[in-house]
């Protein structure tokens, strides 16, 4: 306190001035800490948005890349299904040969929407569960509303079903 005091004689203060400014000067400094540990949050909530954005930024270019991939195969995929077509009406042994050259469908189709050649592109779906699926929708009026009114197709079980929900969508 000797140091206030010799201070204040500088000054020509009186003990309650000091005191007065001594409590002014350390709000300011609070003040001064809190103002700074509040624009850290600031930081730290923009990081964290900046790094949910750039998640989302990936997860559109992902989508973007299968989009492109989609959209190189259309033309294949419109040969195929008319290719498909014709061998529906063409016979057996042409569906067998061309089941082997299939590709493995990537993401989901619109059950409800899908032709016999994209139904097979399905990972387990042969030309027989085609042709089966592809009855089964049309007994159902051409919509199927639950992926439980599969069970009614021959060759379809609870283990079946449950890998088909993986591709089908119904749309």
């Amino acid at each position: 306190m000797k140091f206030l005091e010799q201070f204040a004689i500088k000054l020509s203060l009186t003990k309650a001035e000091i005191t007065l400014i001594s409590a002014l000067l350390s709000f300011l400094l609070v003040g001064g800490i809190l103002k700074n540990i509040r624009s850290i949050e600031r930081v730290e909530a923009r990081v964290q948005q900046v790094e949910t954005a750039r998640y989302r930024e990936a997860e559109v270019d992902s989508l973007l890349a299968l989009a492109t991939v989609a959209q190189a195969t259309v033309k294949e995929d419109v040969m195929e299904d008319v290719a498909a077509e014709q061998e529906h009406t063409g016979g057996r042994k042409r569906a067998a040969h061309r089941a082997s050259e299939k590709k493995v469908l990537n993401g989901t189709i619109s059950f409800n929407k899908a032709s016999l050649a994209q139904l097979q592109r399905v990972p387990g779906v042969g030309p027989v569960m085609g042709e089966r699926l592809m009855t089964f929708r049309t007994e159902k009026g051409g919509k199927v509303h639950d992926f439980q009114e599969f069970l009614a197709v021959k060759g379809v079980g609870a283990k079946k079903l449950e890998f088909l929900k993986k591709y089908f969508t119904l749309e």
